[in-house]
């Protein structure tokens, strides 16, 4: 299969594992370039710059196929010029920049021959990245896991795909190969699929999130604003149901006041980012999850390469069943 996104990056399917918060590691990246996917990992999944350095040279050292890093791109993260920086000198194959102008990061990687792709939610921003000199845009959609879009893939992929003229990968909501088929009729040029893969093998969470992400479904997955201010989604454990989803009428009055929503907004992400984090990776009764709607197609922990190759034997059932369909027209 061709597409847009599968020449851009070399690789035999349209698919880009999504870089995922906490989650997402160098095996995971290795194991998903190697079965014909793209994979990208967050840049602040490594603590340290050295850390970035050192994860990059371990799947450059195992994999000659492409792979991203995933750059928050807004204020909160001081470490960005330096995450671009180091990543442009040991030669990443793309970037998928996220929350903030994306400006610098298309500049710099010009330079170097190195694709940007960027987040976006409607067409106004997609336009604006465009002009900046983009190689793509992630069409996040109100299916996506964890932050995520107001617009369902069905209208903002041909959305997208009209206002723009640059590649449109589609994100949110997809987790089996007749979903993977359903988005490239709609038009779009790739995918960005993260949840299926919380539950690999590779992946370095704890064996419970593993597990809730087998044993929870669709719906299961519900937006809360307690972890960052902003809307995301998360699995709705007796935990989640116990402390609620809302911010508290505190919460809520700090993030509208003028003068200290800033402060209010910093203080919660900092809060909510530890409370994932302990619970990604420890086990307790206070777990809050991360997860999009797609784990519903999640029925066993398995290898990344199994998950892809589930995708690829789904995507030839899905096109032969359509085949005899046209065929019988």
């Amino acid at each position: 299969m061709k597409t847009a996104l599968t020449e851009m990056l070399g690789i035999d399917l349209p698919v880009i594992m999504a870089p995922m918060f906490l989650v997402t590691n160098t095996k995971m990246i290795i194991a998903a370039s190697e079965s014909g996917i793209a994979g990208c990992i967050p840049a602040l999944n490594f603590r340290t710059i050295e850390d970035l350095e050192a994860g990059i040279r371990e799947i450059k050292s195992q994999t000659k196929k492409p792979f991203g890093i995933n750059l928050i791109v807004n204020k909160s993260n001081v470490l960005a010029k330096k995450q671009l920086h180091k990543c442009l000198d040991l030669g990443v194959s793309f970037f998928i920049t996220s929350l903030g102008s994306p400006e610098e990061v298309i500049r710099e990687s010009k330079k170097h021959g190195v694709r940007v792709f960027c987040d976006v939610i409607e067409k106004g921003y997609a336009r604006k990245v465009e002009d900046l000199g983009a190689d793509g845009v992630i069409a996040v959609n109100s299916g996506a896991g964890g932050h995520l879009g107001n617009i369902p893939a069905s209208i903002l992929v041909p959305e997208l795909k009209k206002a723009c003229r640059i590649p449109v990968i589609s994100a949110g909501g997809v987790g089996t190969g007749a979903g993977i088929v359903s988005m490239l009729a709609l038009g779009a040029d790739g995918l960005s699929i993260g949840s299926p893969f919380i539950a690999s093998t590779e992946s370095g969470v704890s064996e419970d999130y593993k597990s809730a992400c087998v044993k929870y479904g669709a719906e299961d997955i519900v937006t809360t604003t307690k972890l960052s201010g902003s809307r995301c989604t998360v699995i709705n454990t007796p935990y989640v149901k116990k402390i609620g989803t809302e911010q508290n009428l505190v919460e809520g009055f700090l993030n509208k006041n003028k003068q200290l929503k800033k402060y209010a907004k910093m203080l919660t992400y900092y809060r909510g980012m530890k409370l994932l984090e302990k619970a990604a990776f420890q086990a307790s009764y206070q777990s809050v999850w991360c997860a999009g709607s797609s784990i519903e197609f999640t029925k066993a922990i398995e290898p990344v390469g199994a998950i892809v190759q589930r995708f690829r034997d789904e995507m030839r059932t899905t096109l032969r069943d359509l085949s005899k369909l046209t065929g019988d027209r």
